[in-house]
């Protein structure tokens, strides 16, 4: 069906490694992956995804956990949502596509993956472009008083459940504004686009997102950096 996110784009599902992936795809030309960060999904590529369709097959997922693609049930050691299987799921996404190589283009948590999947499936990425991110490991071992503040949802989120869950749960659209806000120059959503707010706030409407969501900085807190 025609994607109400993303004009001129297609959305389908699609079930790989265990996991049904909502995903856009327009374009000709070589593959390329693009992966959004936190608290994004997909919607975070609509000012520049049709630019990037003239030249290249794009394919843009919501990762596991994130907009509408599922939430997989977790496991006590957070491997559900860690990289590896993230990057598992992209690997297969475009197999599934027909593209046994292609280029990616990884912002924020999607750069994680991207890098993630170019160490563990390297004949499958041609090209790789990282997006703001230091290496996980690094982040967790360079953490101050300075950078507890900047990036407080770091360990906010890795917090056990369901203590994240419930205080964001309390007004989760009030939260992921505040979070946005606080990431922009000038302190407001005037950057965002109405069809990217709506996207972002649909998934933290849904309680089973919201643990998502914090399972993913579980598993960057834990078994990820033992990866």
């Amino acid at each position: 069906m025609q994607s109400s996110t993303l004009p001129g784009f297609t959305h389908t599902y699609v079930k790989v490694n265990g996991v049904k992936i909502s995903v856009h795809t327009a374009g000709k030309g070589k593959p390329l992956l693009l992966l959004h960060g936190y608290p994004q999904t997909h919607a975070t590529w609509g000012k520049v995804a049709p630019e990037f369709a003239k030249n290249f097959k794009c394919v843009i997922p919501d990762l596991r956990g994130y907009g509408r693609s599922d939430t997989p049930p977790t496991d006590q050691e957070h491997y559900t949502y860690s990289k590896r299987e993230m990057a598992k799921d992209m690997v297969a996404l475009m197999e599934s596509f027909g593209h046994e190589s292609f280029n990616v283009i990884g912002h924020d948590r999607g750069a994680r993956v991207s890098y993630r999947m170019a160490l563990d499936h390297p004949k499958s990425i041609e090209r790789i472009a990282i997006i703001e991110v230091v290496p996980t490991i690094d982040m967790w071992e360079r953490f101050n008083a300075e950078m507890a503040l900047k990036a407080y949802h770091w360990t906010f989120l890795a917090q056990p459940a369901p203590l994240p869950e419930n205080m964001i749960s309390a007004d989760p659209v009030a939260y992921l504004e505040w979070t946005l806000k606080s990431w922009t120059k000038g302190g407001n959503l005037d950057v965002f686009s109405p069809v990217s707010l709506e996207s972002y706030s649909e998934q933290f409407r849904d309680p089973e997102h919201i643990h998502a969501l914090c399972e993913d900085y579980r598993a960057g807190a834990t078994i990820v950096q033992r990866q």
